[in-house]
């Protein structure tokens, strides 16, 4: 199967994966081990059906410690160069294991809440699933994950990988 990492910004038209009647997954990923354990399933299920995956890396507009009061030594231009970067080890990781893992993937930069991300362009992809890894942060537990979000928003079928 061929291998398409394209990094985007935005969902566009032209997402419509789905028109000749194979599956379609969506994984979020984010660099993290269970996310990873996310896009390893998927691409084994994509593989199993003989369908796609898109994996989406979603940036937030707004930095998580600024919005609790604690500003970043960073200058902003230096924290979007270091996001950006970020998207672009990812998105090259996704490559690799995309080929290794034999399956057709896309990687896709969303911008914004990430449940909101990964919601729009499953929707425009036309998914059967969206798959994620399971938060192992504590805080999470107390303000609710990713995986809880997406469950609780009944918009799709959801599957949470836990390791």
């Amino acid at each position: 199967m061929k291998v398409r990492p394209i990094t985007e910004s935005g969902v566009r038209e032209d997402l419509t994966y789905n028109q000749d009647g194979r599956s379609v997954l969506v994984v979020g990923v984010d660099g993290s081990p269970p996310s990873w354990d996310a896009f390893a399933w998927a691409a084994g299920e994509a593989r199993r059906c003989q369908g796609r995956m898109i994996a989406v890396f979603v940036t937030p507009m707004v930095d998580p410690m600024a919005a609790v009061g604690v500003t970043a030594p960073l200058a902003s231009g230096a924290l979007e160069a270091a996001k950006a970067q970020m998207a672009e080890e990812i998105a090259a990781e996704v490559g690799r294991r995309g080929a290794e893992l034999g399956v057709d993937v896309r990687f896709i930069r969303e911008y914004g809440e990430v449940a909101r991300a990964l919601t729009r362009v499953a929707a425009a992809a036309h998914a059967d699933l969206v798959a994620v890894g399971r938060s192992a942060k504590a805080l999470h537990h107390v303000a609710g994950s990713l995986s809880r979000r997406l469950v609780l928003s009944r918009d799709l079928p959801v599957l949470v990988v836990v390791p």
